[in-house]
C-alpha cells in the first residue's frame, strides 16, 4: 500500500498548490513511483491546471483522467455516492505508486463551511493523514486584486487553525502537519508559535506525536499573474512583441486614461498598461519609455476597444524593435480593467520563476527530511534519473561553489542561472554587458539579482588576465598585445577566472563549439598530476540506476595508455558522484576469446589500469552484454567481480562510445548527463549547443561538485 498525504485548506486562495508541489518534490527524492490524485476537480469546463502542473513533474507518470475522482456536481447530487467513487478511483492510482499526494478541493464551487469537513471525510476514508494549509492573508474586496491581501495576525491564524482542527476531528481525520502559507515574513516566528500552541491543545488529533507546524512567507512573485494570464483573462491575442516575455509576472496595472504627459509619470515597474487602441500617441510613448532605461520596465501593454492599429503606426512600432508584448482585446476599458485586476497568478509551467521560487521557499522553510520520515516513506536502493538529479543538487548546495557562465547573451543560460540561484545550487558570475544581461533578465521575468555580472572587456581584468596569459604562453612566443586581444574572448576570460581563483569552475558551450570551450582549458588549466589526457564521461541515468560511459566526446582513437587514463579518471568520477566503480574495458570479444590489434589495445590498457590502480575492480577486454547482463556474464566470465555488474563502461574509441550513448539514450529512455570533462586541474564543462535549461542546471551542479573535489585534492596535496 502506498504512503499518502491529503493536502487541504480551510478556505480558497490559500496557496496550497505551492505546498503540494513542495511535498511532491520531496517525495520524488525518496521513492521512484510518486502519484497525484485530485478527489474533486476544480472545473468541468476546462482542465484542472493545478493537477496538470503536478502531473508534469518529472517524478510522476500517470494519465490526467485517471487522477480525478468526481466533480462538484457529483458531490452536490449525492455526497455518499461521490465519496464511494472517490475511494474507488483513488485505489486504482494507489496501486501504481509508492506514495500519493492527494490535493483537496479548491473552493471554486459555491463555497460553504462544509467544504473542509467533506475534505476531512474523504481523507479519513482514504486513510490519508492531513496536511492542513492555512492562509495568512485575508481575501476580501479590492485588497485581493492581483493576488494581494491584508496579512492576518498570529492570533487570527491561530483562530483559523482552531476552527479547522474541530472540522478535522469531527470527521476523524488524522492531522499530520500544518503549513501556514503567505505569512508576514517579519512575523513567522510568532505565527508558528501561536499555531503550534493551538495544535498542541488538540492532542487527540496528534495520536501521541508532535505535529509539526511550518510557515512559508509571502512572496509577491508567487501570487502575481503572468502576462499570459492577463491575456487569457481579457480573451486577448498577442499582436506584437516576444512570446517568451508572456511568462513575466505582472506586479501592477496602469489604466492609461489620460494624455501621454500624465501617463508617463504613473508608469510602475512590471506593470501592464491598459491603453485604448485608438490612442496611438500613448502606446508609442509607453514603448519608448520602456526602452529608454529612464522609466520603469513594463510587463506588457493591453490595447482595448478592438480597433486596428493604423498601418503607419504599425510600421513605426516595428521600426522601434520593441520586444514588449502588446495584447489586443475587443473589450471596453472598464471590462478590460476589471478582468486584469482580478487575474490571479497560476503556479504553472509558464513561469519558471514562480516554479523555482515555490520549490526554493518550501525547501528553506519545511523540514523535508522530517516530512518523508514521518510519513514512513521507505528510501529505496533504486536510483531514478530524477532522484540522481536531486542528489546532484543537494551535494552542490551542501558546499556551495562559484561557477562562471560565459554565455550571458543566451536566454537558456540566463533561465538556468535563475534556477541555480533560486535553489542555491551555486554562486554565479555571468559574462556580458551588465545593463544588457540585467535588462534581458527583467524582460524574461527572472531574478538574477544575486548573480555577479562581469564584462569581458573590463579594463582591469583584461590587463590582469593578459599578463597572466602572456606568462603562461611565453614559450609559444605570446606577446602582451596578442594576449590582451585573446582574453576578451569569453571562453578565455572565463577560463582565466577559474585559473586565478576568481571562480571555482566554468560551464559553457550552449552557443559555442566544444573546441572553443575547452581549448583555453588545455592551454591554461592543464591536466592534473598523473593524468596525461583530458577525457569525458556521460552519466547515464537509466530507469533504476546510473552508469558511467567514457570517453564519448573528446579523444577520437585513444592509445592503450590513454585508454587506461580514461578508465582511471572515469572510475574516480564515478566515485565522486556516489557510483561504486566497477570498470568494464569494452571490446568486440570477451576474455581470451579474440585477437587482433583493437582487442590487444584494450588488453594492454586493462593491464595498465591494474598496474596503476590495483585496488580498482576492472575487467577487459569484455563485450557490453557480458559487462551489463548477469546471465551472459555467468556463461562468459563466471569468476569475474565486474562481469554482469559493471558501472563504468570504457569504450575503445570515440565512434563506438558516442554512438552507443546516443543509442541507449534514445532506445532505453535514459537521461544522458554530460559530457563531464575529467582530468583537468579545475573543472571546465562543455554543453551541447542543443542543451535545455535543465541540462545547463545539471551541468552547473556537476561542475560545483567537481570543484568541491578539486579543493579536497588541493588540500590533500598541501
Amino acid at each position: 500500500m502506498a504512503q499518502s498525504i491529503y493536502i487541504t485548506s480551510a478556505e480558497g486562495h490559500s496557496g496550497k498548490s505551492t505546498v503540494a508541489l513542495g511535498v511532491l518534490d520531496a517525495l520524488s527524492r525518496a521513492t521512484p513511483r510518486v502519484g497525484v490524485f485530485r478527489p474533486i476537480s476544480r472545473s468541468t469546463a476546462e482542465r484542472d491546471y493545478v493537477l496538470e502542473m503536478l502531473l508534469d513533474h518529472d517524478g510522476v507518470d500517470l494519465d490526467y483522467d485517471d487522477c480525478i475522482g468526481v466533480t462538484y456536481d457529483d458531490v452536490r447530487a449525492d455526497p455518499d455516492a461521490a465519496l464511494g467513487r472517490i475511494v474507488e478511483r483513488y485505489k486504482a492510482v494507489e496501486a501504481q505508486c509508492d506514495a500519493v499526494v492527494i490535493l483537496g478541493s479548491d473552493y471554486t464551487d459555491v463555497s460553504s463551511p462544509a467544504e473542509l469537513g467533506y475534505n476531512a471525510r474523504i481523507a479519513a476514508n482514504l486513510g490519508a493523514p492531513v496536511l492542513l494549509v492555512l492562509g495568512a492573508r485575508r481575501h476580501q474586496g479590492q485588497s485581493e486584486q492581483l493576488g494581494m491581501g491584508e496579512p492576518r495576525t498570529a492570533a487570527e491564524v491561530g483562530q483559523l487553525a482552531a476552527l479547522s482542527l474541530v472540522e478535522l476531528a469531527h470527521e476523524r481525520a488524522q492531522l499530520f502537519a500544518v503549513v501556514v502559507n503567505r505569512a508576514d515574513p517579519d512575523g513567522l516566528a510568532d505565527i508558528i508559535a501561536e499555531t503550534s500552541r493551538i495544535v498542541a491543545a488538540e492532542r487527540p488529533l496528534a495520536t501521541g506525536r508532535t505535529v509539526p507546524v511550518w510557515a512559508l512567507p509571502e512572496d509577491r512573485f508567487l501570487v502575481a499573474p503572468s502576462v499570459r494570464g492577463v491575456m487569457r483573462s481579457v480573451d486577448g491575442r498577442l499582436i506584437k512583441g516576444d512570446p517568451e516575455l508572456l511568462r513575466r509576472e505582472v506586479l501592477g496595472v496602469v489604466i492609461a486614461g489620460m494624455s501621454m504627459v500624465h501617463v508617463l509619470p504613473r508608469l510602475i515597474e512590471s506593470a501592464v498598461v491598459v491603453i485604448a487602441a485608438d490612442r496611438a500617441d500613448v502606446l508609442l510613448a509607453a514603448l519608448v519609455a520602456n526602452a529608454s532605461g529612464t522609466f520603469p520596465s513594463l510587463a506588457g501593454v493591453v490595447l482595448n476597444g478592438g480597433f486596428e492599429l493604423p498601418e503607419s503606426v504599425d510600421r513605426l512600432i516595428d521600426g522601434l524593435g520593441s520586444s514588449l508584448p502588446i495584447i489586443a482585446t475587443d473589450l471596453g476599458t472598464y471590462d478590460t480593467a476589471v478582468r486584469v485586476m482580478n487575474t490571479r497568478g497560476r503556479l504553472a509551467a509558464d513561469s519558471q520563476r514562480r516554479y523555482d521560487t515555490a520549490l526554493a521557499m518550501f525547501e528553506r522553510h519545511v523540514d523535508t527530511a522530517e516530512l518523508t520520515r514521518a510519513l514512513g516513506v521507505v528510501h529505496t536502493s533504486v536510483v531514478t534519473p530524477l532522484m540522481f538529479e536531486y542528489g546532484l543538487v543537494e551535494r552542490a548546495r551542501s558546499d556551495r561553489r562559484h561557477i562562471v557562465l560565459p554565455e550571458g547573451d543566451d536566454d537558456r543560460v540566463l533561465r538556468a542561472a535563475a534556477t541555480v540561484l533560486a535553489r542555491r545550487i551555486a554562486d554565479l558570475t555571468i559574462l556580458g554587458d551588465e545593463s544588457d544581461v540585467r535588462g534581458r533578465a527583467v524582460e524574461l521575468g527572472i531574478d538574477l539579482s544575486a548573480a555577479r555580472i562581469v564584462s569581458p572587456f573590463d579594463p582591469d581584468l583584461v590587463d590582469r588576465f593578459a599578463r597572466e596569459y602572456e606568462r603562461l604562453r611565453a614559450h609559444k612566443g605570446m606577446t602582451y598585445a596578442r594576449a590582451a586581444d585573446s582574453v576578451t574572448d569569453v571562453s578565455y576570460f572565463g577560463t582565466l577566472m577559474v585559473h586565478l581563483g576568481l571562480a571555482d569552475g566554468m560551464v559553457s558551450g550552449a552557443a559555442h563549439t566544444t573546441a572553443h570551450t575547452i581549448r583555453p582549458a588545455f592551454e591554461i588549466i592543464k591536466t592534473r598530476r598523473g593524468v596525461s589526457v583530458v577525457s569525458s564521461v556521460f552519466l547515464m541515468a537509466l530507469a533504476d540506476r546510473v552508469l558511467v560511459y567514457g570517453d564519448c566526446a573528446v579523444i577520437p582513437d585513444p592509445t592503450s595508455p590513454q585508454l587506461a587514463d580514461i578508465a582511471v579518471s572515469s572510475a574516480a568520477t564515478a566515485a565522486q558522484f556516489g557510483i561504486e566503480p566497477r570498470v568494464a574495458m569494452l571490446s568486440y570479444s570477451t576474455g581470451e576469446s579474440g585477437s587482433g590489434a583493437d582487442v590487444e589495445k584494450v588488453r594492454q590498457a586493462t593491464a595498465l589500469v591494474r598496474e596503476r590502480a590495483p585496488q580498482l575492480l576492472v575487467e577487459g577486454p569484455i563485450q557490453y552484454d557480458a559487462a551489463a547482463d548477469a546471465a551472459v556474464a555467468k556463461t562468459k566470465l563466471p569468476q569475474s567481480d565486474v562481469a554482469g555488474r559493471a558501472t563504468v563502461f570504457i569504450f575503445p574509441d570515440l565512434n563506438t562510445g558516442n554512438n552507443t550513448y546516443k543509442a541507449v539514450q534514445r532506445s532505453a529512455g535514459a537521461v544522458a548527463i554530460g559530457p563531464v570533462l575529467q582530468g583537468l586541474n579545475r573543472p571546465i564543462n562543455d554543453l551541447s549547443r542543443g542543451a535545455t535549461v535543465d541540462d545547463i542546471v545539471n551541468t552547473i551542479a556537476i561542475t560545483a561538485i567537481q570543484a568541491q573535489g578539486a579543493v579536497e585534492l588541493a588540500e590533500e596535496s598541501a
